[in-house]
């Protein structure tokens, strides 16, 4: 598990060419990678075996329910913002085999569900996705009771940051204070430079056994002019933000504008579709169900991904509680941006844009928000003012 970063905040630089040498090293300590991959048009997260599995050459364009990746020339391994995927597909799978039973001779016999993941290195991981991991460590990890199949994977797991050197349009973590620059929760954070001739990564420690895998590849310190440029790229991403959203009084807002218009509106356009959900680095809803093979006498629970877009995802004692679009959407985003803070003490988004990107119909999430604060009541204005 992550904290703050380590005191040491020594840079060092790593060749384009001696950074397969880093991979070696997690595999050598028994680390599978996984990492962002060029496949089926899009970024996602897969595993890697070296350096040149990694989207050399590629950068994407994003805006609202748009999404194209396109070659951009150039060495670059890393001049992408997001794609569809996050580290919590291997955090929190989307899918996953509980217990299985199998009836032998009249004895029923309850037996193991997957096997325990290996560890597992995730490397690439943006400021806003170190941001999603630290919430999901709230939610599945803060309780009273914890989440085994998430506390496995998250306990052995190895984080390699890559700083932003760009935003795209439908970023704005920038204004939930989760990026661009990762500032903890890492073991490594990279910074990749392509300027002339010369293609390096400045690398920095966040965690003992960080600074330990570091020192054994024995980089040679990063010199002023490496560390200034390191630090611009990511001042440069901060300049580019495509959106912002103003969190000021932001759950009370939505709180008390629960019969806004806006909902319907909103309703007209939604497919209810979840993909939002789907996409989303934090949201942790599940069910389970069972499937059973009577002719062989086995059967197997599995835990899913949910999303509070489905019908039935409310279904109690006969029916539904939330049965209009316009319901599933309001709740989805005054808890995302709302409920968040009463149970976690911070909102559930952290800026990644993917809901924007990746909804069919291109629903904004921050212009929902930035509607019902202009719509705000005066009198309810000057009471959140005072």
């Amino acid at each position: 598990m992550h904290g703050s970063p380590a005191e040491a905040t020594q840079k060092f630089t790593i060749e384009r060419g001696d950074l397969d040498r880093l991979f070696e090293a997690l595999r050598a300590r028994g680390f599978t990678v996984v990492g962002p991959v060029a496949r089926d048009g899009a970024i996602v997260w897969d595993e890697v075996s070296s350096s040149g599995d990694l989207p050399a050459g590629w950068t994407d364009e994003q805006a609202p329910g748009r999404y194209r990746l396109r070659r951009a020339g150039g060495p670059a391994l890393f001049d992408w913002t997001v794609g569809p995927t996050s580290p919590k597909t291997w955090l929190h799978p989307a899918a996953v085999t509980l217990l299985r039973s199998r009836r032998e001779r009249g004895t029923l016999q309850v037996l193991d569900g997957d096997a325990p993941a290996p560890p597992l290195a995730l490397f690439g991981l943006r400021a806003c996705e170190l941001a999603a991991i630290a919430l999901q460590d709230r939610v599945l990890l803060g309780g009273r009771v914890t989440d085994p199949v998430y506390r496995q994977r998250r306990e052995q797991a190895f984080l390699v940051a890559v700083q932003c050197g760009r935003a795209g349009r439908t970023c704005f973590c920038a204004s939930m204070g989760t990026g661009p620059e990762a500032r903890s929760g890492y073991d490594l954070a990279l910074t990749e430079l392509t300027e002339g001739d010369r293609h390096v990564f400045v690398a920095e420690a966040g965690s003992p056994r960080g600074a330990e895998l570091l020192a054994s590849l024995r980089p040679a310190a990063a010199t002023p002019a490496e560390a200034e440029a390191a630090g611009a790229a990511v001042t440069r991403a901060a300049g580019q933000m495509g959106r912002e959203l103003d969190t000021a009084g932001l759950p009370e807002l939505l709180a008390s504008s629960l019969e806004h218009p806006r909902w319907a509106e909103v309703a007209e356009r939604c497919l209810a579709c979840g993909s939002c959900t789907s996409v989303c680095p934090t949201c942790f809803c599940v069910t389970t169900e069972d499937f059973t093979d009577l002719a062989a006498g086995l059967s197997r629970r599995v835990r899913r991904w949910d999303s509070c877009f489905s019908v039935d995802f409310t279904y109690i004692h006969g029916g539904n509680v939330r049965t209009s679009i316009a319901a599933r959407y309001r709740q989805w985003l005054t808890h995302k941006l709302g409920s968040w803070h009463e149970q976690f003490g911070t909102p559930g988004c952290v800026g990644c844009g993917r809901c924007i990107t990746w909804c069919p119909a291109g629903i904004d999430i921050t212009e929902e928000a930035g509607v019902l604060r202009r719509d705000r009541p005066a009198k309810e204005a000057s009471r959140g003012n005072a």
